[in-house]
């Protein structure tokens, strides 16, 4: 089984890029995960441009498209998902009916240096992940403090939050893929 692992920062010291590469660490064995690091090629949406997209928009539609199901970090700005995020999901929502985001499944979470953890961040992207046609599992990981919790390595130390993750992953291929637990 095979995840795309989002984050929806850009930031070079991220703590939602450390989330997203910490899902390849604790994913149930068999079950390969890979970091998508095309959000910042991405031009902002615009539909006048559908049909017509550059090669960073087909090259992240191929890359969910191809995928099992996906993980996507999302760091908290303002309250909510940063734009960079929602940009990449606008885009891989269109066109509607033959959307790479139609009917994939998604496990959430957030790593933020607030006490909440992004909460605010998750519960939007589960919202906007809904109507743009995915299936978003139950469950999310929410990395608190997670100046505290990501180490000089920028690797995520905090064992419960590891664990959180490995047992959302684990969520994420039952949804996914259930004969892929029995293998």
């Amino acid at each position: 089984m095979r995840i795309l692992a989002i984050s929806g920062s850009l930031r070079a010291g991220s703590y939602n890029t450390a989330l997203a590469r910490a899902a390849a660490d604790v994913a149930p064995p068999g079950v390969e995960v890979e970091l998508f690091h095309g959000l910042a090629d991405l031009p902002l949406f615009d539909a006048d441009l559908e049909g017509d997209e550059d090669a960073s928009v087909q090259l992240l539609r191929e890359r969910i498209a191809v995928a099992d199901a996906l993980f996507i970090a999302t760091p908290e700005y303002n309250g909510s998902i940063p734009g960079v995020l929602k940009n990449a999901i606008d885009w891989a929502s269109r066109p509607r009916q033959s959307a790479a985001l139609r009917g994939k499944s998604v496990a959430i979470g957030g790593a933020s240096t607030g006490r909440y953890g992004a909460l605010w961040a998750i519960q939007d992207l589960r919202r906007v992940l809904g109507i743009a046609g995915a299936r978003v599992i139950d469950g999310e990981v929410s990395v608190p403090l997670a100046h505290e919790q990501v180490d000089d390595a920028r690797e995520i130390s905090s064992k419960v939050a590891r664990s959180r993750l490995h047992d959302l992953l684990s969520g994420l291929v039952a949804e996914s893929a259930p004969a892929a637990l029995a293998a």
